[in-house]
């Protein structure tokens, strides 16, 4: 167990990813103010060729961010003129956070995060820095108030990226093309990584659009792969410690109206370890269904089950009728 956050400056470098939201990424900066790092790595995407309106938010948002760094700090800035997208825009970012620093911390700028997650982060960077089973540190937490285990944190499957953190050497096993996704779905890996039927269609079906088609544009898939193949465990806290703000038309993907608050707890006093490194199987399960959609996809196949069933009985019906 640790103590809670320290008064001097955040040692743990921190990456912030930012696009064209001054409103959030004003807000995200203070949360970042509290805490002063003393390392910062700032990425700004361009805007898309002939978009001013863009352009302009690009500008403005670059320039809160300037103005938000208001402490004494070590700032790094990689600006690109044209616009990469999500998934190249933020791939390199990390890329290059990754080719300055061994480990450090995550953010987009629609990700407020409570005081705690950095301290949370540093202890589980130094903690499981040697240890391969755990790849990723989430500050999210998709439980809805249920407690897991009798630590502050547990252990999932899948990455959770609201607010996160890892180490350069499992970062750089990622493969932004996933191109060994043939080989992984024509030798059934994914049914040794998910035993529910369900969660491996839904999966199986993203990681296949991914490759086929490229879409969506994302970064983040094929970071889930990277650690699902890897057999790498996600920590993630029973306290929820960020929220998301970029419910909005401004996002690239969460363009709809966030309709629940997300409540930030901390940590408590102290950061306590659970006994076992295991994936908490109940936990991803809740996830899935609640956090993934996992729940009506069994309703749905449910409905399906139930109409084939009746199509059948009517038919042998009429087939026992006509004999």
């Amino acid at each position: 167990m640790v103590n809670k956050l320290r008064n001097e400056n955040f040692s743990t470098p921190i990456l912030l990813i930012a696009w064209r939201r001054p409103k959030e990424t004003k807000e995200v900066l203070k949360s970042l103010q509290k805490i002063k790092p003393k390392k910062l790595f700032i990425a700004c995407d361009g805007a898309r060729e002939g978009n001013i309106e863009e352009l302009e938010k690009v500008k403005k948002t670059q320039e809160v961010i300037k103005k938000g760094i208001n402490w004494n700090c070590d700032i790094k800035w990689k600006i690109n003129v044209n616009n990469l997208g999500c998934k190249i825009g933020v791939s390199n970012a990390i890329n290059w956070f990754f080719d300055n620093v061994s480990e450090g911390i995550i953010l987009e700028d629609d990700i407020v995060t409570h005081p705690d997650f950095f301290i949370f982060c540093e202890y589980l960077l130094n903690k499981y820095r040697s240890d391969k089973r755990v790849w990723c540190i989430s500050g999210s937490n998709n439980q809805d108030n249920i407690i897991r285990g009798n630590g502050s944190y547990y252990f999932g499957k899948i990455p959770l990226i609201w607010g996160w953190a890892t180490w350069k050497d499992r970062w750089i096993e990622y493969d932004i093309n996933i191109k060994n996704w043939p080989i992984i779905r024509d030798k059934g890996i994914l049914e040794n990584i998910f035993r529910d039927e369900i969660e491996r269609d839904y999966w199986n079906n993203i990681f296949e659009k991914f490759f086929n088609h490229n879409t969506p544009d994302t970064w983040d898939y094929p970071w889930v792969l990277t650690c699902i193949t890897n057999n790498g465990l996600t920590v993630i806290p029973n306290n929820n410690l960020i929220n998301n703000i970029g419910f909005n038309l401004d996002a690239t993907h969460t363009k709809w109206e966030k309709k629940n608050k997300t409540v930030m707890k901390g940590i408590g006093e102290e950061i306590i370890d659970p006994k076992f490194l295991l994936c908490d199987l109940e936990a991803e399960k809740y996830q899935f269904d609640f956090f993934f959609g996992g729940f009506s996809n069994r309703m749905r196949k449910n409905k399906l089950l139930r109409i084939k069933n009746k199509i059948k009985q009517i038919f042998n019906l009429k087939v026992n009728y006509d004999k």
